[in-house]
């Protein structure tokens, strides 16, 4: 039987890789340090296999088609959003457990849409490229919730999907090992008059939430809330409350808080263990 061994939280902000230079040194440098330690703790865990929660950001999909949620099943590479340092590439994957994942997501009542080629944006790549990639290249499997484009996904329907994942990973037939990703920043506004405002109660409220594993207390926040004290952005602590789902008993451990309004976010690092 497969497991879940643990996960970690991190965040994508795009801006760490297109204005590098907006920031002092030192904070990049700690920026980039935790990243490192995210992926020192990944080859802990032992891995074989990484499921990844990201964001539609209505790059990869437009009016025509706005997912509540999908899974990469098939040929992966990206980002499809390049930039300095993040270059696009090969993305290994695991299509049959992605496969297997995406019919018992199916067979528990719970909608999935499905990509038998994806091209990922950077809420997949920047974890991929800074937190897998170091701790060996493991193959991911990909989600894409939607927490970015109105509607955007329930947050407990966000969280049973991670328990969903938890239960398909425990039926595969192999013994493979897998570590979940939950991929996005905590307060920041996108687009919005208050850019660039990050607010830190906000942020260590949410780490507070995650370090008990109080999924019910995360479904629990209202999106008016949400918005109000964390921004638009902060919507994809849905991606949050779907990494804690799948880790059997989630207990979180703080790696690193930096709020950094010039990249217009309050980036937090955070392991996931099974206890």
């Amino acid at each position: 039987m497969a497991e879940i061994v643990g996960g970690l939280l991190v965040p994508h902000d795009p801006l760490i890789f297109a204005a590098t230079g907006a920031v002092p040194a030192e904070v990049k440098d700690s920026v980039f340090e935790a990243y490192a330690e995210a992926s020192r703790r990944l080859a802990e865990m032992r891995a074989d296999v990484v499921v990844v929660f990201g964001t539609d950001h209505y790059i990869l999909f437009g009016p025509g088609c706005l997912p509540q949620a999908l899974i990469g099943v098939g040929e992966l590479d990206g980002p499809i959003d390049r930039m300095p340092g993040l270059d696009r590439r090969v993305i290994p994957h695991h299509p049959e457990m992605a496969d297997h994942i995406l019919r018992h997501v199916l067979d528990g009542d719970l909608d999935l849409a499905c990509a038998k080629v994806l091209t990922v944006d950077h809420s997949v790549a920047i974890p991929h490229q800074l937190v897998v990639e170091p701790a060996g290249g493991v193959p991911i499997i990909p989600f894409y919730l939607a927490c970015g484009v109105d509607p955007v996904i329930p947050m407990r329907r966000a969280a049973r999907l991670g328990s969903l994942v938890r239960s398909a990973v425990e039926a595969w037939p192999g013994d493979e090992r897998v570590a979940v990703i939950g991929s996005g920043g905590i307060s920041h506004s996108v687009g919005e008059a208050d850019m660039g405002r990050v607010n830190p109660e906000f942020d260590r409220m949410i780490i507070e939430l995650v370090a008990k594993g109080d999924v019910d207390a995360l479904c629990a926040l209202s999106d008016g809330d949400v918005l109000r004290d964390g921004g638009n952005g902060a919507l994809e602590i849905r991606n949050f409350a779907a990494a804690l789902s799948a880790v059997p008993n989630p207990r979180g451990e703080l790696i690193a808080y930096l709020p950094v309004p010039q990249w217009i976010t309050g980036l937090g690092f955070v392991e996931v263990r099974a206890t």
